[in-house]
């Protein structure tokens, strides 16, 4: 049977009207703050949108507990009519962002924020461990889809916006060509939008890989700030261009099977093994590389050490928001940080190096939160899609086949699709 993912504690309130007793299930739900390290300013839910939630759901109560570092800041929530809290131990739901210190874990909740323990990610064993030590029910935004298994709750688009910028930005650093500012806690979509218009941009050829959410966030910003979309009969005939512009390609583009038979979606999605990377062309012919594209370890490496070597390839700077390390483009050796964004992959070494020492090295960009640049604006979306698909659910007496599906936990014990993981706590 399918969990109803609801919190563990809720009370029930009884009133006479008419000598009628009416019975109120009321949940009280938190705003945790950020614990993780490089701290994220981003918020599951704005001040105005929790003022709108408390409106609308008045049976039930919402705080913000106390934070020094999320883009709205205490006296915003207070302004808002939001208590503003330091102890959230008696709250029945919890919303965050990224992962929770495990030392910041209260028992017997249930707690929404991104795992990313659900892909067996090493690192974060010991969180999976603490939630079944907790008794603790958690649901991972990641795994929030609908009916035909669209994500409800995601910060794709806003990461190829900013990742568009942050290689860019890089761009004009590496060559001494223009400085772009390093976007601070209350950096907004309009002043990124400024920022670009404001600097003469190279004329050279940028290849965005994929087209999902983070391709069509690429997309959008450099449709805005006027760079010219080629074809690929263009984007390969030209050597030059008069203007930064740039080329779209997905997996269709970038690999072929390796019995020469024709590509198939359906074929590449179950049996990725069966290619092999057709990359080498693009490499050869681009000078910018912004990755956008989903990779599974399935799949053909993209650019090898090897690849990377070859003098051909002519891309001198990439923008891996896809962040997959040593993953696809095995120059993304680490992720990087908003404070330190980029470093420098020396080709024939495959080491990395300062940022900017050598024309001959590869600059990469790797920030794995690229959001987190537009604190302000990405938060009030991702409340936005909160407020449409979970929310409601959450706070009715019905099932949720969202939340369901999101859910990873039930009171510490594996739901049914995820009970592949358990191996994985246990270290095997």
């Amino acid at each position: 049977m399918v969990l109803l993912p609801k919190p563990l504690f809720f009370y029930v309130s009884l009133q006479t009207d008419s000598n009628l007793v009416k019975i109120y299930f009321t949940m009280k739900l938190g705003l945790i703050q950020e614990t993780k390290i490089p701290e994220d300013n981003r918020v599951a839910l704005s001040p105005a949108q929790m003022a709108e939630l408390q409106c609308q759901y008045p049976e039930h109560r919402f705080v913000a507990q106390s934070s020094r570092t999320r883009a709205f800041h205490d006296d915003a929530y207070q302004q808002a009519g939001i208590e503003v809290v330091e102890d959230v131990s008696d709250c029945d739901v919890l919303f965050g962002i990224k992962e929770a210190d495990i030392a910041s874990l209260l028992p017997d909740k249930h707690y929404f924020f991104f795992g990313h323990i659900a892909k067996m990610q090493a690192y974060n064993r010991p969180l999976l461990r603490a939630f079944m030590e907790k008794r603790i029910t958690f649901t991972d935004y990641e795994y929030l889809v609908d009916d035909a298994g669209r994500r409800v709750c995601a910060f794709g688009w806003w990461a190829g916006i900013v990742g568009v910028y942050y290689t860019l930005r890089g761009y004009g650093l590496r060559h001494r060509l223009y400085e772009l500012p390093r976007p601070d806690r209350h950096f907004t979509l309009d002043a990124l939008k400024s920022a670009l218009r404001s600097v003469n941009l190279p004329p050279v050829k940028m290849l965005v890989t994929g087209n999902g959410r983070v391709s069509q966030g690429a997309q959008y910003i450099l449709d805005e700030i006027g760079a010219p979309r080629l074809s690929e009969e263009h984007f390969f005939a030209a050597d030059t261009v008069n203007a930064l512009s740039y080329v779209v390609a997905d997996a269709d583009r970038l690999v072929r099977r390796a019995d020469g038979q024709p590509f198939s979606w359906d074929d590449f999605t179950s049996h990725p093994a069966n290619y092999r990377s057709d990359f080498h062309r693009w490499a050869a012919a681009a000078d910018i590389l912004l990755c956008a594209h989903f990779w599974s370890p399935d799949a053909p490496v993209y650019l090898t050490h090897n690849d990377l070597k070859d003098s051909s390839v002519r891309i001198r700077f990439i923008g891996d928001v896809t962040c997959d390390i040593q993953g696809s483009i095995q120059s993304t050796l680490r992720a990087s940080t908003h404070d330190d964004p980029y470093y420098d992959y020396n080709p024939q070494t495959a080491q990395e190096e300062p940022a900017f020492s050598s024309d001959r090295n590869i600059t990469v960009m790797a920030v794995d939160t690229c959001p987190n640049a537009l604190a302000l604006d990405t938060s009030a979306y991702f409340g936005e899609m909160l407020m449409k698909h979970v929310l409601p659910e959450l706070l009715s007496s019905q099932h949720s086949p969202v939340i369901a599906r999101g859910t990873i936990l039930d009171k510490g014990v594996l739901t049914p699709h995820f009970d592949y993981l358990k191996s994985f706590a246990e270290g095997k």
